[in-house]
């Protein structure tokens, strides 16, 4: 099985416990958690739309709500891919443990998670807390 996922949803898989915008959107995330868990699944890396952002209610016309959402969600992207190899495909279990070891502490998050609208209810941003 082959995942294509954003920067930042790397994070947001980490800390992911069944909250989303809607239920097809919960369903999809739930699917997606799950199948990056598994030792067959590989992960191509984006700043774009990906496969949990096709069942999000708020893309439209490939962007996330306003241009300037869009644009806040782009950088949030771009600092976790910044510490990766985007170009490369990685198997998803190592590439959970290299999150693991990159995004360890609270600063290293502040970029990609402070302003979030899950903060509160996301079990890999609060364990940094």
């Amino acid at each position: 099985m082959k995942l294509i996922l954003r920067g930042h949803h790397l994070l947001c898989l980490k800390g992911f416990q069944g909250y989303g915008y809607d239920e097809n959107f919960t369903k999809n995330m739930t699917k997606v958690n799950s199948l990056r868990k598994r030792d067959t699944t590989i992960i191509s890396l984006t700043n774009q739309p990906d496969d949990i952002c096709k069942n999000c209610p708020n893309l439209k016309n490939d962007i996330c709500e306003t241009s300037l959402q869009n644009k806040k969600i782009t950088c949030m992207d771009n600092e976790v891919l910044k510490k990766l190899d985007s170009n490369k495909e990685y198997k998803s279990v190592e590439l959970f443990k290299k999150i693991d070891e990159i995004f360890s502490t609270k600063e290293s998050v502040e970029k990609i998670c402070f302003e979030c609208k899950w903060s509160e209810k996301c079990l890999f941003y609060q364990k940094l807390l």
